[in-house]
């Protein structure tokens, strides 16, 4: 649990066994795979914490995540939204289910990333893209097969909505069973499916069910999935950051002298103010 309100488990860095730069830029992956939540009037969630040198992105998949932070941003997000909160500098934020939510109850489904910042960025100043699944570029697959929702990049020319540091393709496929969806991507980025739902077929030869992660090896363009089933994609690629980093608690940063200044701003009130 992550707080009272995300139960996770993390395919990398360290549930996947992969180092910090195997999936640079991405350098964490929660992943809250489908639970129940019963009615409950004060909202679960995650208390005020602070960030530094790296983006935040929640795409939600069943509930609504609200969100504030030190900087004056706050946004609710639901099924098919995507929140792209930058700390840069450094922010505090909470993030907890929605009141409206929470008091219903029910299925909730989503992924937590975080996406690492060049030293160039990382002291950029923080700031918040909410982003309603209607913003999202579309590409709908032929015979009426589905479709590929472009958070962040370019998919056959539909451009995505999110703006990003780094180059970064993003997207969620939702393909119907039988579906055939092309990707093609940078052999030099860094590509990995998670399985949100059904089963798909890859290249031609790997089964992945759903709640499992799909890592590529960096050796050509192209990739194939058929859908087995109805099926939900979420689709990560992008160029690597090639540069030494150091992970401390809720910083990410390139060596160990900006992880001490971060506390140290921090204890000085340099991330601002927010009420838990």
């Amino acid at each position: 649990m992550v707080g009272d309100g995300f139960r996770v488990h993390n395919f990398f860095p360290s549930g996947y066994k992969m180092g910090m730069h195997r999936m640079s830029p991405f350098f964490l992956l929660d992943y809250n795979a489908k639970v129940e939540f019963p009615p409950k009037d004060e909202p679960r969630g995650v208390g005020v914490h602070p960030h530094r040198g790296f983006e935040t992105v929640t795409i939600a998949y069943h509930g609504k995540i609200a969100h504030h932070d030190s900087s004056g941003n706050s946004g609710v997000i639901g099924t098919g939204d995507v929140q792209w909160m930058t700390a840069g500098s450094g922010v505090l934020h909470k993030e907890y289910h929605d009141r409206e939510y929470s008091k219903a109850g029910g299925l909730f489904q989503m992924v937590q990333l975080w996406v690492n910042l060049p030293a160039k960025d990382k002291m950029t100043t923080p700031k918040y893209q909410g982003i309603e699944n209607a913003q999202l570029g579309k590409y709908y697959l032929p015979d009426n097969q589905g479709l590929v929702e472009v958070i962040a990049g370019e998919y056959k020319g539909i451009k995505g909505a999110a703006s990003t540091f780094t180059p970064i393709n993003m997207y969620n496929v939702r393909a119907k069973k039988g579906a055939i969806v092309d990707l093609s991507l940078d052999e030099k980025h860094n590509t990995g499916i998670v399985v949100i739902e059904g089963i798909v077929k890859v290249n031609d030869t790997e089964t992945a069910p759903v709640d499992n992660f799909i890592l590529f090896r960096n050796d050509g363009t192209e990739i194939k999935i058929e859908a087995l089933e109805d099926a939900v994609l979420l689709v990560l690629s992008g160029e690597p950051i090639n540069e030494p980093i150091i992970q401390y608690g809720p910083f990410l940063m390139n060596n160990k002298a900006e992880i001490l200044q971060a506390y140290d701003d921090l204890a000085k009130g340099k991330f601002g103010v927010l009420e838990d």
